[in-house]
């Protein structure tokens, strides 16, 4: 019986439905919120720095496609190969998003999970006009971010743009990464606060200073975020820092 359930959660009809479930649940909370940017002129800043690493945190991230407002803004996103990175995958690519299959720093799993693999793929489709995104955050510590970023800028020589995209309704479920999951019918917007660019000659120091910033800066978009959309994030970036068995979901509404 564990077998057959298994087989049909592996399936790729199961795993294609449910992406595209997904991908066409993320649009309809897009129509359906209000969405505001800052700045406001946020894409006239941003546009002459493209292609860029956008870099968002993990379970803050389901909303981030639709930052992608023209066809002249090709993207790609980093997404993991663990079979629940299928789902993902398939939602973004309807959503119009490329996929880069691979994950971040794993320790002594880095080269069996991909990494080496999707870090050169990220800085070749950077180098091919693509934005590439990715979440910050060292696996399974949620608002911590790593090198992996800060190399990735090094070598391809293109900027950091952190970003963090909110709605005021939303469910947060109790888990690692506080993962939010967001709803129709309310407000959102879109905050970018700055670019972050890492010299190709950057030495540990100015790469570990550098790391510090992305982390600061991220929390701070996501503060102004959810302070737009009148939902203050409880306890702040703190609040993120210990790893949470998975509890009761929290519903807001707005």
């Amino acid at each position: 019986m564990k077998k057959l359930l298994r087989d049909i959660l592996r399936s790729s009809f199961l795993q294609r439905a449910v992406g595209v479930l997904a991908a066409e649940y993320l649009r309809l909370v897009w129509k359906t919120n209000r969405f505001s940017r800052e700045p406001q002129n946020i894409y006239d800043l941003v546009e002459p720095s493209m292609p860029a690493i956008l870099v968002f945190w993990h379970g803050q991230h389901f909303m981030t496609p639709f930052i992608k407002t023209k066809p002249e803004y090709r993207a790609k996103v980093l997404i993991s190969r663990h079979r629940d990175g299928e789902f993902n995958a398939l939602a973004v690519e309807r959503l119009g998003i490329g996929t880069i299959r691979g994950s971040g720093d794993h320790g002594s799993a880095f080269h069996r999970k991909g990494g080496v693999g999707a870090f050169k793929e990220m800085v070749r489709a950077l180098d091919e006009g693509y934005n590439v995104a990715l979440t910050a955050d060292v696996p399974k510590r949620a608002r911590v971010a790593g090198l992996g970023v800060i190399m990735l800028a090094r070598e391809s020589g293109r900027p950091i743009m952190p970003f963090a995209m909110a709605t005021s309704r939303f469910i947060r479920l109790k888990n690692w990464d506080r993962t939010t999951i967001n709803l129709p019918f309310g407000r959102g917007t879109l905050v970018g606060i700055k670019e972050i660019h890492v010299p190709p000659d950057a030495d540990a120091a100015t790469m570990e200073r550098l790391r510090q910033d992305v982390e600061d800066t991220l929390n701070e978009a996501n503060r102004i975020a959810y302070a737009m959309v009148g939902r203050p994030e409880a306890g702040g970036a703190a609040a993120h820092q210990q790893p949470r068995q998975v509890a009761r979901q929290e519903a807001h509404h707005g």
